[in-house]
């Protein structure tokens, strides 16, 4: 009798390896980084982007694709570095109704069968523009509290990776282990097939959207906490992350098929990423197409392990 691994644990397996090599290329290069505070810099920006790429995983959950959760975690920020400090009460409210936001979006898209990608890129545009009026020019200051939570330093390892943690457990039990999170990839894998047994698809699609908003909103307050301040355009490349730590993390657009633990993983190796890139010297116009090289090869990775997958199954 032979082991064979199941789909899911290769759909984790690969994105853990990947981490751990790119992890191991960063110690050689530059032996100072295995210590606390070395850890700690290398994955000083990783929660916010966990938990954007969290809120894209949840959408992705339902077949939809949001193109504008780099704006939108863009306008948080700015709300968090200005109401969320001066007014904490009205930047509830504010925070509060973008949620709420978020999932009449998943109503709106549902109802009126429209395409998730026309919709959230038409949505950017408006989080963009409300995120200028806020903060026509970079400015704010970070809460006390958010800054203070951000930074405190746990004792056995930095609060990036403690967090990250965290946030993959959280999420694994909200997506795979919840009866929303059934419902939500039940909708992904067969939409159909939910309604029949007599669950509300509206309320589910809400309910999805509205926890992808609340993850997006605490990833802009996150990020106001590590950057102290904000900008209109200080998370706009977090669309492109989060897609990319989605699929890394071993996620498909359609089926849903995620897996948030591999989601985290994603968000965290994509983070590692950049300081490999710098410790290679490379110019920082050529790291995104860098980094987008290594989530081909991931991916191509992952491609042959699945056809490997398939012939053992028809033998």
């Amino acid at each position: 009798m032979t082991f064979r691994p199941s789909s899911d644990a290769l759909r984790l397996a690969i994105p853990a390896l990947s981490l751990t090599l790119l992890l191991a290329a960063v110690f050689w290069l530059q032996p100072r980084a295995m210590s606390y505070v070395g850890l700690n810099l290398l994955f000083n920006l990783a929660v916010p982007i966990a938990l954007a790429t969290i809120a894209q995983m949840i959408v992705m959950a339902v077949n939809d694709l949001d193109l504008s959760m780099g704006a939108f975690v863009s306008f948080v920020a700015c709300v968090t570095a200005t109401f969320l400090r001066d007014a904490p009460l009205i930047g509830i409210l504010i925070l509060a109704g973008a949620i709420a936001t978020y999932a009449g979006l998943g109503v709106v898209i549902y109802l009126r069968n429209l395409p998730s990608i026309v919709v959230t890129l038409g949505m950017s545009f408006v989080w963009g523009g409300l995120a200028v009026l806020l903060l026509p020019a970079p400015g704010g200051q970070a809460p006390d509290w958010v800054r203070w939570l951000m930074t405190v330093k746990p004792p056995l390892a930095p609060m990036a990776i403690v967090a990250s943690i965290v946030i993959a457990l959280v999420a694994h039990l909200l997506v795979m282990r919840s009866s929303l999170g059934v419902l939500m990839r039940g909708i992904g894998g067969n939409q159909r097939s939910v309604e029949r047994a007599g669950w509300s698809i509206v309320g589910a699609r809400a309910a999805a959207y509205g926890l992808a908003g609340l993850f997006a909103v605490l990833a802009g307050i996150a990020l106001v906490g590590l950057t102290t301040s904000a900008d209109a355009n200080i998370a706009l490349r977090y669309t492109l992350l989060s897609i990319a730590g989605v699929i890394l993390g071993g996620g498909e657009f359609i089926g849903g098929r995620v897996s948030p633990i591999g989601a985290v993983i994603g968000a965290l190796t994509l983070t590692l990423a950049g300081s490999f890139l710098s410790f290679l010297r490379i110019s920082p116009d050529w790291q995104i197409g860098a980094q987008g090289a290594i989530l081909i090869i991931v991916l191509a990775l992952r491609l042959m392990l699945n056809r490997l997958e398939k012939r053992e199954k028809r033998r």
